[in-house]
């Protein structure tokens, strides 16, 4: 690898429409091959609809987008940055001449030249990230009971349904674990029903073993990741299963209604590698390699970059 003052550092554009779920996996690409070779990471934000923003005077090496506004920026992007190698997360739908690579989850079952498989989707899950996060809240996370379990909530999608009954099912395995003198640290999401986070509210808001985040103030996620003993996850969203996945840590999936489709694929192959059980009602404990599918993808990436002479 060429480290010569001139291209001791290069460029990453990180393009997506701003939404957390997008930008989290293209960020967590770019930070991954930042960590294989020197790379400035620039986020660019663009409109899902309208005018795309000037992308400005530098030229990036490497770019990297994730969701639809991403794809209608790289053919304005691809012209003007020609020498650049074109990144894209999930499967773009349409347009894949506009890319180098495409990384989309397994379960899509995409195929093509320029597809590169992983489990799931990138995400920014180091284990410094993590120490990091869980030294920030330390005081916080140490007020907890031990063991301490992590409850990550998100709600409706396209295949799965947050329903009364299931929110109803959900809060009393949550008393229960409780009951068993758990620690609680719960995080719900932007699509978690208004309903379930006022019973989360009334159920623990006045209870000392509960850190309930709803989304005010700091984001402790990372923290709740790095200090759980066991990570429960709601099986709506791929990014937090895999995230989950990713720490090393027992992960419980939480059922939902719906029928789950393409996404059982996802649930088996978290399962196959040891990361993932349904829950059940009984606490287990077990271990299994983190899943670096990340850093997988980045190796990918940086051999597309050498093939195309940026490395």
């Amino acid at each position: 690898m060429d480290s010569s003052p001139a291209t001791a550092e290069r460029a990453c554009f990180v393009v997506t429409d701003g939404r957390r779920g997008m930008e989290n996996q293209a960020l967590g690409l770019a930070e991954a091959v930042a960590r294989l070779t020197p790379m400035r990471i620039l986020p660019v934000q663009v409109p899902r609809t309208g005018d795309l923003p000037d992308p400005g005077s530098i030229a990036p090496d490497l770019w990297i987008g994730c969701g639809m506004a991403a794809v209608r920026a790289a053919g304005e992007h691809r012209k003007a940055f020609p020498d650049a190698v074109f990144v894209y997360v999930q499967d773009p739908k349409m347009a894949r001449h506009r890319f180098d690579l495409i990384i989309p989850p397994e379960h899509d079952r995409m195929r093509g030249g320029n597809v590169f498989e992983i489990t799931g989707s990138p995400n920014r899950i180091t284990r410094e990230r993590l120490d990091e996060a869980e030294r920030a809240f330390a005081g916080q996370i140490a007020a907890l009971p031990a063991p301490r379990a992590a409850v990550l909530i998100g709600g409706d999608s396209r295949h799965h349904r947050f329903t009364p009954a299931i929110a109803g099912a959900l809060l009393d395995r949550l008393k229960h674990l409780r009951s068993e003198g758990a620690g609680l640290m719960v995080t719900t999401s932007r699509r978690t029903p208004d309903s379930f986070v006022a019973a989360l509210e009334e159920a623990f808001g006045d209870d000392d073993g509960v850190w309930l985040h709803t989304g005010d103030g700091p984001n402790p996620y990372f923290a709740f990741l790095g200090g759980a003993d066991w990570i429960f996850v709601t099986e709506d969203s791929t990014n937090m299963l895999t995230e989950a996945a990713a720490t090393g840590t027992p992960v419980y999936r939480l059922m939902l209604e719906g029928k789950p489709g393409k996404f059982a694929r996802l649930y088996s192959a978290l399962e196959a590698h040891g990361a993932v059980r349904p829950f059940l009602g009984r606490l287990d404990s077990w271990t299994y390699p983190p899943l670096h599918e990340t850093e997988r993808a980045a190796g990918r990436v940086l051999e597309i970059m050498a093939r195309k002479g940026d490395i």
